[in-house]
């Protein structure tokens, strides 16, 4: 039977009538409180504070399930491939703590959410977590001052933090599309008429053309996709995993992540034949000890950041990372060196 999330979140994909009906005054009201608070930022009612370095946000209008975390990470490193020193902050969703935190080389889930230690390992860059951004900003540059410019994950509709530079993640999959309501009769946060003042949107797992006409008048336009890397075990990076070598060994595959599918179809595109999926709420816990019975189980990275007993030996990652064209990495620091001369 289905569980009251996954129903919501069919209804987004294929609007049910009867749910329509339902919902649809529910996200009139969000529509309205979501503008009044804008306002209220704009026009200086409630406080907006600035960072002494530039900040650039990447943040999505949907409700998770953007493809956004590669993004920020391909983003991060391209700068870092510039010379920029980079630092990352972000709310830190799923910790345990609600205190302000500077992440180090032991960090975990627990002590900062998924997503954040997922970048900090991918990228090296400084990262830290806190509810309110400006705070998080401020301890990044108080443990590195050396840091020059801050990239924001998921913080379009964080008003409270001013920024220099907005990139909003799109997915491909609701390119076209029409029937794009609010939350919660829909998957936005946002109006998708706030794609118009973001500086760039970024278009994730694009399977073909961009139909440019239904983002207009946004000018700075990305494609972004995603590419697999070699299967390595969790415990054992340098480790990779013999594909060809499978037959006669069960494999299951576990994701914590918004799209659960997309992960279970790319190990399937990759010649991995599943006896079993697990499908979890997006950053779900997950142990060793509630996986399944298998020779190997294949999760994510964002999920293999959750394992710290260091007992799932039979555990094995698919890395994936986001190209994006045009080059977004130039883009931004283009922008970022217009901002300096200023």
């Amino acid at each position: 039977m289905p569980k009251p999330y996954q129903i919501i979140e069919r209804h987004w994909q294929t609007p049910n009538p009867v749910l329509t009906v339902l919902l649809k005054p529910l996200s009139y009201l969000f529509q309205a409180a979501s503008t009044i608070r804008r306002e209220r930022y704009r026009k200086g009612r409630l406080k907006s504070e600035k960072l002494p370095v530039p900040v650039v946000v990447v943040g999505n209008i949907h409700a998770g399930g953007a493809g956004k975390t590669p993004v920020v990470s391909a983003l991060v490193a391209g700068l870092q491939a510039r010379g920029i020193r980079v630092g990352i902050i972000s709310r830190g969703y799923g910790r345990k703590s609600a205190a302000v935190y500077v992440l180090n080389e032991n960090s975990t889930a627990d002590d900062a959410g998924d997503e954040p230690v997922l970048l900090y390992r991918q990228t090296g860059a400084p990262t830290a977590v806190g509810s309110s951004r400006v705070q998080a900003g401020r301890a990044l540059l108080a443990a590195f001052p050396d840091v020059q410019v801050i990239v924001a994950d998921d913080g379009l509709q964080h008003y409270a933090l001013q920024r220099d530079l907005e990139i909003a993640v799109f997915p491909f999959a609701d390119m076209g599309r029409r029937d794009l309501d609010l939350l919660p009769n829909g998957g936005l946060r946002e109006p998708f008429s706030r794609l118009q003042s973001a500086d760039a949107v970024v278009v994730s797992g694009c399977k073909g053309g961009l139909d440019r006409a239904y983002f207009r008048p946004s000018e700075n336009l990305f494609a972004s996709r995603v590419e697999a890397g070699e299967i390595y075990r969790l415990n054992r990076p340098h480790e990779k995993l013999d594909i060809g070598g499978l037959a006669g060994k069960k494999a299951a595959a576990v994701a914590g992540i918004a799209k659960p599918e997309r992960f279970f179809d790319t190990l399937r595109g990759m010649g991995i034949a599943l006896s079993e999926t697990r499908a979890l709420p997006d950053h779900a816990d997950i142990s060793a000890a509630e996986l399944p019975a298998a020779d190997i189980v294949l999760v994510t990275e964002k999920d293999a950041v959750k394992f710290s007993d260091g007992l799932a030996e039979n555990v094995w990652v698919l890395p994936v990372c986001a190209i994006i064209e045009p080059d977004l990495a130039a883009f931004v620091a283009g922008r970022l060196k217009d901002i300096k001369e200023k």
